[in-house]
């Protein structure tokens, strides 16, 4: 994040189980190829691309609703754009590094037979490709994210989408927890009864924390709240 997040502490009164994970801005460092993109997406729909500062809003929302609602496209617009957009980031998406630490803490989780989901609004596809190019796959149960017709792509859908598989699987999410960076994170998390832990490396601002349950500054951190 941007400017320093008030740390917030949690006792836990329960264990935190499954674990839901955001990707960009949580797992994944991301940013700087998907405003290449983006930016590459304005010039090729004969636009100047808006600065970094504005393009970095575009990461975490779905894309087809902030190109609607931000950018101002039409809906016919918004879609091809997208499909610029995507076929561009398509060739970059694997180059963005996992942040440092947070692979240990999903392996940890992992080892400790606690369930581990992705819930990402990033198409599922890509999501899914992210996480088989850092062998980090093996340690999910569930992988969800937006479909490629975007008929689900709220954080809300996707959130609501990982706890349906998990459940499906006879896995207990009375005491799920989500793992995000924005407030897009948090308040889809609560549309599904879950609370968020968000984490102060991703891409969100202090004013975006405001419904988070804990914020944390490192994975050592992220990693007591869920272990202890």
């Amino acid at each position: 994040m941007t400017s320093t997040l008030p740390t917030q502490t949690i006792a836990p009164p329960r264990t935190w189980s499954p674990v839901l994970f955001d990707l960009d801005g949580t797992i994944v460092d991301s940013a700087s190829d998907i405003t290449a993109s983006l930016a590459h997406m304005f010039t090729e729909m004969g636009l100047e691309a808006p600065s970094e500062e504005v393009l970095r809003t575009y990461v975490g929302p779905p894309l087809l609703d902030s190109l609607r609602m931000t950018a101002g496209f039409t809906d016919a617009e918004a879609w091809e754009a997208l499909n610029v957009y995507r076929d561009h980031y398509g060739e970059h998406v694997l180059r963005s590094p996992v942040f440092p630490g947070v692979g240990h803490v999903i392996e940890r989780l992992h080892a400790a037979g606690i369930p581990v989901a992705l819930a990402t609004s990033k198409p599922e596809s890509m999501a899914s490709a992210v996480l088989d190019h850092h062998d980090l796959s093996r340690y999910f149960t569930v992988i969800a994210g937006a479909s490629d017709d975007e008929e689900r792509s709220t954080k809300a859908d996707v959130v609501a989408e990982a706890l349906r598989r998990l459940e499906d699987l006879e896995i207990d999410t009375a005491n799920a927890v989500m793992i995000g960076d924005r407030g897009y994170d948090t308040l889809g998390a609560l549309a599904n009864g879950v609370p968020t832990i968000m984490v102060e490396w991703g891409y969100g601002g202090p004013e975006e924390a405001g419904d988070a349950m804990a914020v944390v500054h490192s994975t050592d951190q992220l990693r007591n709240l869920l272990l202890g």
